[in-house]
């Protein structure tokens, strides 16, 4: 980073000639220190800032990255850390002396074979150059030699100042774009043949200069050099989903939105103007691709290690950087943000006899638009209302369909074996459904599936005998609800669900096996399920409803929202064999 918050090289001058792609294979894999879970939906980005005063002549300190560096490896389990970014500006004057320091600093990576990238800041090299300026003192230390044996370096260009790095996790390949400080157009156009070569990869890119946030408000923007970057590459580039780059303080972030009209993230992390010289201070990136975040952290793994007694007035206030520029989530929709490049076709729905294991009693799907017990036991269902059939679904959905439910609702028909069916030896209810967004108390308490017939039609005086036998409801909290009145207690015996959110499809699965009963929604056990036991499912010889719940056998409140796939078993069955897996 420059001596000063802004400084914009007058002389860069106009992006230079090309450079050829060169290539380095992939060292081979073996086991060591450093070895993340590649299949693991979550795992870490550690991301290490301009580290120039640290490396300044003599009057440098390599104490602070060094333990910044084995913090990296010591927590490189507990963490899943899959790779490590340097973003350039690694000495203060790009002297001979500065990167043997430093490069016996990065040893301990090395050693390790850690997967890491290094990038030319602009006190690492001559600065009024692109990366054709030639032999330097950074290349001697960090071009493409040193990493002879990294398990992520696979190509470099021939004048070695420009790096691509690729690592697997969450169960595919990410590829990492380290640039030099002012990559010629030859570079650019090597960067774009990388990305070709990895067409489905998601892309980090790594540079020393981009975005800037001197407005104070964190808000990030294209710096002059950043605006030539972002036309040139980034933003006819879909893959290029997150940017990082350091040299100018204070640290900050935006949001672009690229040619295809997805968002690319840009951040800016430097510490450098803190005290001592930022302590090594590290970014964590945090991917949770279940989540669909990413959350970022940012300390000092130097201050972080010392004890209370060694840290003095200043070094207290630099353990760990809280606010909202260094602390913070970012959302991202993976699926959605890579479909334009990475599209991940949906499952194909699946043929019902798929679904009729031993046990089924009735099997309901809404994409024949109608209430056929595909069983084949006869429990076939009829309408009230006008329902709207859809092509919405859960992803892992059966059937490619579903009704939506506003007011309407469907029963068993008369005779159905259903009705009369008492499940002394367990069950297993399962559903799709999904809760609109504008769901409201008014909406509360409809039954996704429930059974006609009170608690005192079955002989029940327990709780109020003039709730159903049986209903699975939505609450106001919109989360599930099972209450029933079991053939073995005189009350009703409720199992609990927590808050779900809106607009988002769901499975829930109530499970007995014949003494208590278990319910797991996206099939994760629930919480606040009874240890009482509960025996099977009090009749009243009366109909099933879909969409509704009754109270004193009247329609009291309906569902609201879309219903999908309904599959009733007599036995209990192991999350396993769930609708949700194939």
């Amino acid at each position: 980073m420059s001596s000063t918050r802004r400084f914009f090289l007058a002389s860069a001058g106009a992006l230079g000639a090309g450079a050829a792609i060169g290539s380095v294979s992939p060292a081979s894999a073996e086991t060591g220190s450093w070895c993340p879970d590649q299949e693991s939906p979550r795992f870490t980005v550690a991301v290490i800032p301009d580290t120039q005063y640290l490396y300044d002549r003599d009057r440098g300190d390599s104490a602070p990255l060094e333990a910044s560096l084995r913090y990296i490896v010591d927590t490189a389990a507990e963490h899943n850390t899959v790779f490590v970014a340097h973003l350039g500006d690694l000495t203060e004057n790009g002297q001979p002396g500065e990167f043997d320091q430093i490069g016996r600093t990065f040893r301990y990576f090395d050693t390790r074979r850690v997967a890491y990238s290094v990038l030319a800041g602009n006190h690492d090299i001559d600065s009024s150059k692109d990366d054709q300026r030639g032999p330097s003192a950074y290349l001697n230390a960090f071009g493409p030699q040193r990493f002879r044996t990294s398990p992520s370096l696979r190509g470099a260009t021939k004048d070695g100042y420009n790096t691509y790095h690729t690592f697997r996790a969450a169960g595919r390949e990410w590829l990492v774009l380290a640039l030099d400080w002012r990559p010629s157009a030859g570079t650019i156009e090597w960067a774009r043949g990388v990305l070709r070569k990895y067409p489905k990869s998601p892309v980090i890119l790594t540079t020393h200069e981009f975005v800037h946030a001197d407005s104070g408000d964190g808000k990030a923007q294209l710096s002059d050099f950043g605006q030539r970057l972002w036309d040139q590459l980034v933003k006819g580039s879909d893959q290029i989903f997150l940017t990082l780059n350091g040299h100018f303080w204070p640290p900050g972030r935006t949001v672009l939105r690229n040619d295809a009209g997805h968002d690319v993230h840009a951040h800016i992390t430097n510490y450098q103007d803190r005290y001592y010289g930022g302590s090594a201070m590290i970014r964590l990136y945090r991917f949770d691709l279940e989540r669909n975040t990413i959350d970022v952290e940012t300390l000092s793994p130097w201050l972080l290690r010392q004890s209370a007694e060694r840290l003095n007035l200043l070094s207290r206030q630099e353990i760990e950087r809280t606010g909202p520029d260094d602390s913070f989530s970012v959302p991202i929709g993976f699926t959605a943000r890579f479909s334009g490049f990475d599209p991940r076709p949906e499952p194909a729905a699946r043929p019902v006899r798929d679904l009729l294991i031993p046990g089924t009693q009735a099997y309901w799907r809404f994409d024949a638009r109608n209430g056929r017990d595909l069983s084949g036991n006869g429990n076939d269902l009829v309408v009230t209302g006008n329902p709207q059939w859809t092509p919405d679904h859960h992803r892992e959905q059966p059937a490619h369909g579903s009704v939506f439910l506003k007011g309407e609702y469907f029963r068993t028909v008369s005779g159905a074996p259903l009705n009369m069916a008492r499940f002394e030896r367990g069950y297993t209810i399962e559903a799709f459904f999904k809760i609109p967004r504008d769901f409201s108390g008014a909406n509360a308490w409809g039954g996704l599936l429930s059974r006609i017939g009170t608690g005192a039609d079955a002989g029940k005086t327990g709780d109020d005998p003039k709730e159903p036998v049986a209903t699975l409801s939505i609450s106001d909290g919109h989360g599930v609800q099972w209450a029933v009145f079991p053939l073995n207690q005189n009350g009703i015996s409720t199992n609990w669900g927590h808050e779900l959110p809106l607009d988002k499809w769901w499975h829930v699965a109530v499970v007995n096996d014949g003494r208590t009963t278990t319910v797991y929604i996206e099939g994760s056990r629930l919480l606040r399920n009874p240890s009482t036991p509960a025996v099977g499912i009090c009749t009243a010889n009366d109909s099933w409803l879909v969409g509704a719940y009754t109270y004193d056998r009247k329609i009291d409140r309906t569902f609201y929202g879309w219903v999908g796939d309904i599959r009733v078993v007599n036995r209990a069955l192991p999350v396993s064999q769930f609708m949700l897996y194939r």
